[in-house]
């Protein structure tokens, strides 16, 4: 069965973007470096991204405006805009958690939680989220988006993997 794959970027104190919810502090330590990431592989792993309007919005006006990097993968935005459905991009007002368990029942591989944290607090409440790819930046933002949230019940993980590369350090973990 597809799993429900959380890949994302954080600050060292829990947050994905900052008060303007800009991400443009989402690098190593040394500029001039090239962080050894897992990005490749993973969104080899996945055929399905799913995020929210902010994220979706963020992509195409700010981190990639001339080309839709997800063009390989089916691309569900969860928003109450009404949008037109593009090549591989839908759009969709679906509670997060009936889409995932929607989604899960077909066939393909893992599927994407891209953000935003309004999506990811839902799916982590509802204990959807099958595995954590979370890089940690070496940044101490004080204040923005968090990723973690308050939750009514304890969801116990087990470590899979960690590693580091220009200050960057990702940990993989998954539901126990």
């Amino acid at each position: 069965m597809r799993k429900i794959v959380l890949f994302i970027a954080m600050s060292l104190d829990g947050y994905i973007a900052d008060v303007d919810g800009k991400v443009d502090w989402l690098i190593g330590q040394d500029s001039d470096v090239e962080s050894n990431d897992s990005y490749e592989d993973f969104v080899n792993s996945v055929d399905t991204i799913i995020m929210g309007w902010k994220t979706y919005h963020q992509v195409i006006t700010e981190l990639s405006p001339e080309q839709w990097v997800y063009d390989n993968l089916q691309s569900y935005v969860i928003t109450h805009r009404k949008c037109t459905p593009k090549s591989n991009v839908m759009f969709v007002s679906k509670n997060p958690c009936v889409l995932v368990n929607e989604l899960k029942q077909k066939s393909g591989k893992d599927i994407w939680i891209c953000g935003g944290a309004n999506i990811v607090r839902q799916l982590i409440q509802d204990n959807l989220i099958d595995k954590y790819y979370i890089s940690i930046i070496p940044t101490i933002l004080g204040n923005g988006i968090r990723l973690f949230d308050v939750i009514d019940k304890k969801i116990d993980l087990r470590f899979i993997s960690s590693k580091s590369s220009n200050g960057i350090v990702e940990v993989e973990y998954e539901k126990r």
